[in-house]
């Protein structure tokens, strides 16, 4: 993490590094402030926690920011009041998670960060996945995990994904897609959160092939060509525009 590895940073210094707003930057070190991570300062905030060298969830967070809350604000919008979802684990899916604070829905996740963020709103329902947790990336995997999820049924499954290629979504823990295969089961609508640089990318395990998705959320960036690969399977494709940045907002469905 940036700020763990500099002990301090100015929050000009965040904006500049991460290339998101102030007033996102803002919420994000109040939001770590809460879980202990860091302490504000005026102008900035000093990191306290115990780990001078940053969890992979920690590296991956700081990673695409602005395509990330594009994304997460566009998937929001799948979500109706009164829905019961599922939010796999992730950076992006955070991000997601970030955008439905508030709303009066029953969130199911097996993440961590995504449990401390949503866990003290009054209006969300939270239904976490219990399990081995990986300290790596704060999920929770295994058998328990898997029982709780074989009894449960959602509207909408968010998934995040380690690689897109034309043979499908790819995840880096065989663990883990063995859970988000039951995540996806569970739910009426798959919809898949990840920024274009996971695209022509393969991981260790594969999670499915593109025709089990119905919707995928990517950025901006994301070359034509893999939106006509998603379109020619039937899968329907959201573009999100981060900020700052020229074109549409939606690339359409189809």
């Amino acid at each position: 993490m940036y700020l763990a590895e500099r002990g301090y940073v100015s929050l000009n210094d965040i904006v500049a590094h991460l290339g998101t707003s102030i007033s996102t930057a803002r919420r994000d070190l109040e939001e770590m402030q809460r879980r202990g991570a860091v302490r504000r300062t005026r102008g900035g905030a000093v990191f306290t926690g115990a780990r001078r060298h940053p969890l992979e969830y920690q590296i991956r967070e700081s990673q695409n920011v602005a395509e990330k809350e594009a994304i997460g604000e566009v998937v929001a919008g799948f979500v109706r009041d009164g829905d019961a979802i599922i939010l796999d684990g992730g950076t992006t899916t955070y991000r997601v998670a970030k955008r439905l604070r508030g709303r009066h829905i029953q969130v199911v996740t097996n993440s961590l960060p995504i449990a401390a963020l949503l866990g003290n709103c009054a209006e969300t329902e939270l239904i976490f996945l219990g399990g081995y947790v990986m300290p790596q990336t704060g999920v929770s995997l295994g058998t328990y995990a898997e029982q709780m999820l074989r009894s449960l049924h959602v509207r909408l499954a968010v998934m995040g994904t380690a690689g897109v290629t034309g043979e499908g979504l790819f995840n880096a823990h065989v663990l883990m897609v063995e859970l988000e295969r039951l995540m996806m089961k569970a739910a009426e609508e798959v919809v898949v959160a990840v920024d274009h640089t996971k695209f022509g990318r393969k991981s260790l395990a594969k999670l499915c092939a593109l025709n089990e998705i119905h919707h995928l959320v990517s950025d901006g960036a994301l070359d034509v060509s893999w939106s006509e690969v998603l379109r020619s399977s039937g899968v329907k494709v959201h573009l999100a525009q981060a900020a700052g940045r020229d074109g549409d907002r939606s690339g359409g469905g189809g």
